[in-house]
């Protein structure tokens, strides 16, 4: 069994290793932030060093058998419960995918650095940041960002159209356009799906060239979804 120190290195290790993951999401608002992140990364580490030498004074019994990887593959499902309460669907968006995944990739490098592995574990540390920066970056200049806009506008012919053209002119591409009737019998609530591939908008100049479009009563486009 190693030395006590090891074993608490390992710990210091993992959390230090999460909170590094958890600057970069709590730096983009990101609800899951460094402690979050710290914790999870040494409650996995500590777990991977109770399921590891945690029971050494039994070993050597006859009736007894051990498989220290049950364990971490409980940590694995498990995890999967905290990534899950991270997702939310609000209208007709996925929120929290990445959060979600990064908690669950944050528990392995917390699984890696109790096991001792602490090249693995600064390694996947490195690739996940990687992934959560440079690859966002990447996606966003190539293929852009699918977003929504909500607008409530009197019917009438033609409007769809005009939308449409405004919101081509600002540099905005069209994927899809959802109409339902509103309460009043005149009006109609638009949900109009686009992608961002100019880099991020101006919101309130998006507002402005929305409102000016002839019927239309109201513009909402979360900042939180932009």
């Amino acid at each position: 069994m190693p030395q006590p120190w090891d074993l608490v290195l390992r710990l210091i290790t993992a959390g230090v290793l999460g909170a590094v993951i958890g600057f970069e999401r709590k730096a983009h608002l990101k609800d899951a932030g460094m402690r979050t992140h710290f914790i999870l990364a040494i409650g996995s580490a500590l777990i991977m060093v109770v399921s590891k030498y945690g029971f050494h004074d039994m070993y050597g019994i006859p009736s007894v058998s051990f498989d220290p990887s049950r364990i971490a593959a409980q940590v694995v499902s498990g995890i999967g419960f905290v990534g899950a309460g991270m997702i939310i669907f609000r209208r007709n968006s996925v929120l929290g995918l990445t959060t979600a995944t990064g908690l669950w990739a944050t528990a392995g490098v917390g699984l890696a650095a109790g096991s001792g592995m602490y090249v693995i574990a600064i390694s996947g540390t490195v690739l996940i940041l990687i992934g959560l920066t440079t690859l966002k970056s990447l996606e966003q200049r190539f293929v852009g960002r699918i977003r929504s806009v909500f607008v409530i506008a009197t019917d009438r012919k033609g409007l769809i159209s005009d939308l449409e053209t405004t919101l081509l002119d600002v540099g905005l591409k069209v994927e899809r356009i959802s109409i339902t009737r509103a309460d009043e019998d005149d009006e109609v609530e638009i949900e109009v799906v686009v992608r961002v591939t100019k880099g991020q908008r101006n919101l309130d100049a998006l507002r402005s060239a929305i409102v000016r479009v002839e019927g239309v009563l109201q513009v909402n486009i979360p900042n939180a979804l932009w």
